[in-house]
């Protein structure tokens, strides 16, 4: 027989699961494994059920014991945060870890306060964007003097979205000036004519722009019947989108040029 909780220990059950919860959205995880591994992990530390509502600034989640006659209930915002699958995949490992060797929910909290977002170096990121968005023109058939370009221009352009990123600009002001600076860069190409492929070089640029995991998540959810995640994902991803052509836009307007 399941030992009987007391509204305590639910309670304290309920805001750790929520936190888990929580630190999945923000760090970009879709719904349906949020869900999943919420309801994993209350079943593993004794509760009976475990029942959320997923927006995308916020989590309602319930829990219910003692045979589903004692219900918590809790709301948590969440913050938007840069993806980080290294967050989402050290919670299912925790997961994994409580179902599997039966710990108690001291061990769940000590974990969570220990979670930390797994950075790549900087300087890496910014070579292999840089590298990434040469390779895209390579593709697509630029000169070598392009390349060079492409790669000066979107390397640039991550140091200052990296920048922007740690100075807590809103996602959409960093996406719109990261555009225009590596549209200014890359337009050298055709104010100067340094390459014959300037159009390439140009729209090469500011692919690491590109909302793709955004995009990705917000079908996921929507098949999956999370309609207003989807919602709300896609509408994000769809501004993201917006704010990067304002700011190439804008960078063709200072340098009067006639586009692409």
């Amino acid at each position: 027989m399941q030992e009987q909780l007391s509204y305590e220990e639910q309670h304290k059950i309920t805001k750790t699961i929520i936190k888990a919860s929580v630190l999945m959205l923000e760090f970009g995880a879709e719904s349906k494994l949020i869900e999943l591994t919420a309801n994993r992990l209350g079943k593993a530390l004794g509760v009976d059920s475990v029942e959320m509502s997923l927006i995308p600034s916020a989590i309602v989640l319930s829990t219910l014991a003692n045979s589903k006659t004692q219900s918590v209930t809790t709301t948590r915002m969440a913050h938007h945060k840069p993806i980080n699958m290294s967050i989402v995949c050290d919670i299912q490992k925790m997961c994994y870890s409580v179902e599997k060797h039966k710990y108690n929910i001291n061990y769940v909290i000590e974990t969570l306060k220990n979670i930390k977002p797994n950075y790549y170096n900087r300087w890496l990121v910014v070579f292999m964007v840089g590298l990434s968005c040469a390779s895209f023109a390579y593709l697509n058939n630029s000169d070598w003097q392009g390349l060079g370009i492409t790669f000066l221009a979107s390397a640039i352009a991550m140091i200052t979205r990296q920048e922007l990123a740690k100075r807590k600009f809103a996602l959409i002001i960093t996406f719109m000036v990261t555009a225009f600076v590596a549209t200014l860069i890359a337009a050298l190409s055709q104010i100067y004519e340094l390459s014959s492929t300037p159009n390439i070089v140009l729209s090469s640029s500011v692919i690491l722009l590109a909302p793709g995991f955004p995009f990705i998540n917000s079908v996921l959810d929507a098949v999956k019947g999370y309609l207003a995640m989807g919602w709300g994902r896609w509408m994000q991803a769809v501004m993201l989108t917006v704010s990067t052509a304002i700011g190439i836009t804008l960078a063709f307007v200072v340098l009067n040029l006639k586009g692409w």
